[in-house]
């Protein structure tokens, strides 16, 4: 295994891929990163604790190198680090490694700063939410987005964006999460149900944080259920192009 230390390494390592470049967050918080070998086209595996709210291990690469290079990473990180990366790599990784299973699919989708449509058009006002109005974030994102790794009382966000209605309600949120030096995270969307989905307030959210991240980084990117497919739609308007990415767990470190 050859580590990886600074980010022209990965770059370089990687062809650019903006998965393994978000996973690095420029080598912070003992974030670190191995290939098979030098050269591009070799595979690489970077290991980030607490990434988007889990243990992750972003992987490319042939993946009869990829084999042992991720069993060497789990012996030095441990089991609690779920490998992630193209869906048909992880598929394959899960039919070929008895120690791992497959933790499903989802959507990956990114845009450039530029070369793509722009991010103006729609309706509602957005705005960055002051301290004092998390906690009402916090209850936006508790009843309709639980799931959501993006939250006001968790570390990893940068920045919420939020829009009011005319009777005051907080009723959309995004968030600029997680962001790294050449990929920024758009996250935490979500909308009042009532109040805010279907008045452009989620999509107004969104432009503000896009417009900071796409600011101070060649490229924006999100991650998205498959299921969610008015979602999808939303951010295909926005200039994202999807990706599908798989995600898989050592079997048993769930119960470990």
């Amino acid at each position: 295994m050859l580590e990886l230390t600074t980010e022209g390494q990965l770059r370089t390592a990687t062809d650019d891929d903006s998965v393994l470049l978000w996973a690095a967050q420029d080598f912070a918080g003992g974030i670190r990163a191995w290939a098979s070998g030098q050269g591009p086209g070799r595979a690489v595996a970077v290991a980030s604790p607490a990434l988007s709210g889990r243990d992750r291990i972003a992987v490319r690469g042939p993946v009869a190198e990829l084999l042992p290079l991720l069993d060497g990473v789990t012996a030095l990180v441990g089991p609690s680090y779920r490998p992630f990366g193209d869906a048909d790599l992880l598929a394959e990784l899960c039919a070929r490694h008895d120690g791992l299973e497959s933790r499903g699919r989802f959507g990956w989708m990114q845009r450039a700063a530029t070369g793509l449509p722009p991010l103006g058009g729609g309706t509602g006002v957005a705005h960055w939410l002051a301290p004092g109005e998390l906690d009402e974030a916090a209850e936006l994102i508790d009843r309709h987005f639980p799931a959501s790794h993006a939250h006001p009382r968790r570390p990893g966000v940068r920045a919420w964006a939020g829009v009011r209605d005319a009777a005051g309600r907080l009723t959309a949120l995004a968030a600029d999460a997680w962001p790294a030096p050449a990929v920024g995270l758009l996250a935490g969307v979500v909308s009042d149900p009532v109040h805010g989905r279907g008045r452009g307030h989620a999509a107004a959210a969104c432009r503000l944080v896009l417009g900071g991240i796409l600011g101070r980084s060649p490229h924006a990117a999100l991650m998205v259920d498959d299921w969610n497919t008015s979602a999808i739609g939303l951010y295909r308007r926005l200039g994202f192009e999807h990706r599908f990415l798989g995600a898989a767990a050592q079997r048993g470190a769930d119960e470990a």
